[in-house]
């Protein structure tokens, strides 16, 4: 009976290794199918390292909207606080006085104040608008 076992489980084993490469085209087909179908239904694509629901929509007016922050205030609305006590501060110094070790991020808040009017480029600083 052993012998029996160990022969299907043998001749099952072969089956799948003839099947795998069917199986893994098979899954290619599918996904380029459904890649196929959903470009007509899709209207604009969202770019790399773009999070969903960011694709390419107009709302009409060619702003962005922004989310608000919580309570405790967004970074922008502590950026502009600083920005209009001081008045042609750079961004690494808004980042000193915020605590930021990190000021890369800024520079993205800052350029969202700046096209939302907030604040302007004030040789190397900024200030508010």
């Amino acid at each position: 009976m052993a012998d029996f076992l160990a022969e299907k489980l043998q001749e099952i084993d072969d089956r799948l290794k003839e099947l795998r490469p069917l199986h893994e085209e098979f899954l290619k087909l599918e996904k380029a199918k459904q890649a196929l179908a959903g470009m007509d239904s899709t209207p604009a694509r969202r770019g790399p390292g773009r999070p969903r629901g960011s694709g390419a929509t107009s709302s009409g007016n060619g702003r962005r909207r922004r989310r608000r922050g919580r309570s405790g205030g967004t970074a922008a609305d502590k950026v502009l606080d600083v920005v209009r006590q001081n008045p042609g501060i750079t961004v690494s110094e808004v980042g000193d006085r915020l605590g930021y070790t990190q000021k890369n991020y800024l520079y993205r808040v800052f350029h969202n104040l700046t096209e939302d009017g907030a604040v302007q480029k004030q040789g190397k600083g900024y200030s508010a608008s």
